[in-house]
């Protein structure tokens, strides 16, 4: 071995750099090796990710299918002939409320003025009639009904005519152009008078505006609307409201509403105060496939009336507002729930109360106020069953009622 000139020592740099050169080598080898390692892990990462997105996707497909709700029109399904929940004890399936006792507070179910005014005023403005009696005049805010022939320097001009159909007309509206309708105040029915009126600048038909013009105007008649008064009642609502006075019919009004606020109270405080205790599985099932039913039946009328604005739903939980079907099911497992829980509630007092149902009387009735034929065609939908099921429903608020009237 050669010695260094310089030093006298071994030369061992050659040695040195080949080592290094080797080991250089070896971190290459090494780092190619973790990086095909890092990349099979990522390989089977990703493709471990996809599969889980698939199996995701799959799952949740699967497990839509196992809870999807399938639809069941039969709305008799489940029931007894008499109404009843097949083969389910209502009464040791919930805790019911104590419906002979319930408290009821009076101002909660007393009818409001407002709410008897507004009925009063209903049925007043139901009954206002056309008035040509030549002794009325009209007056600002009256409902009027005239003809009129509209002529500009001599000349009709074209949509100024009534053509004899009668125009109705509230003066004070601004209906007509300038203070047409100021000019009738005073007059009365079957006057007929000249009416002067300028179109404004702006007014849509060009050929008109800033124009005067001569009107012919006929008044028809003056629209009334009755006071309440015993005249009024004994004319108009006696046979049909069974009462002969103002006092009698305010007093009936105030009872409807009364009678109204009543149900409502009672039905709420019994339903709000009794638990289910263990909902019948069977008929559950039914009611969630008569709940997507009466959907996809709306779903179906929500597309016949709004397909022509470019609007239509292609499932029932599109048409339901839910975000997707799974939480639609969710959704309607709710529904079906609170519909069944009223059911067993009504079935639970009728069956406690000892109630009865005669259906025979029921269907009599129904024929005599709607026709053979409405009942035949509701026999067809709902069924038998599910006619009587309602049926105990009315039978049981009448119950309440007499109970707390």
């Amino acid at each position: 071995m050669k010695k260094n000139k310089n030093t006298g020592a071994n030369d061992d740099t050659g040695i040195s750099r080949s080592k290094a050169k080797r080991e250089e080598r070896k971190k290459e080898v090494a780092q190619k090796k973790r990086a095909q390692r890092i990349a099979r892990i990522s390989g089977f990462t990703a493709l471990a990710a996809v599969l889980l997105v698939i199996a995701f996707f799959a799952g949740k497909q699967i497990y839509l299918m196992a809870v999807r709700t399938a639809v069941n029109s039969d709305y008799s399904a489940g029931l007894t002939a008499d109404g009843k929940i097949e083969g389910v004890d209502v009464l040791s399936s919930l805790t019911l409320a104590d419906y002979e006792n319930i408290p009821v507070p009076a101002e909660e179910v007393a009818a409001t003025a407002e709410e008897v005014d507004a009925d009063i005023d209903a049925t007043l403005n139901a009954h206002t009639a056309l008035k040509t009696e030549p002794d009325l005049k009209i007056a600002d805010g009256d409902q009027i009904n005239i003809d009129y022939v509209g002529s500009i320097d001599g000349v009709e001009f074209e949509g100024g005519n009534s053509n004899g159909a009668g125009y109705t007309l509230i003066i004070g509206s601004g209906t007509f152009i300038d203070d047409f309708e100021q000019q009738l105040i005073g007059h009365a029915p079957g006057e007929a008078l000249t009416v002067l009126a300028t179109f404004p600048e702006g007014y849509t038909n060009a050929e008109l505006a800033g124009k005067e013009a001569s009107f012919a105007v006929t008044i028809n008649g003056i629209y009334v609307t009755p006071e309440l008064t015993d005249a009024f009642v004994a004319e108009s609502l006696a046979e049909t409201e069974g009462v002969s006075t103002a006092a009698e019919y305010r007093a009936k009004v105030e009872n409807k509403f009364y009678e109204k606020h009543l149900q409502e109270y009672l039905t709420n405080y019994i339903m709000e105060n009794s638990t289910v205790n263990a909902y019948p599985k069977s008929y559950l099932k039914i009611m969630k496939s008569l709940t997507k039913f009466d959907d996809e039946t709306m779903m179906a009328y929500y597309n016949q009336m709004l397909g022509a604005y470019g609007v239509s739903y292609n499932t029932a939980w599109e048409a339901a507002g839910a975000k997707d079907e799974l939480s639609y099911e969710k959704a309607l497992t709710q529904r079906a729930q609170d519909t069944l829980k009223t059911l067993m509630v009504y079935q639970a007092i009728y069956e406690k109360a000892g109630l009865s149902i005669d259906m025979e009387a029921v269907l009599a009735e129904m024929t005599e106020e709607n026709g053979a034929d409405y009942v035949t065609q509701t026999q067809a939908l709902y069924g038998d069953a599910y006619m009587a099921q309602s049926e105990i429903k009315n039978v049981v608020i009448d119950y309440l009622m007499q109970l707390y009237k």
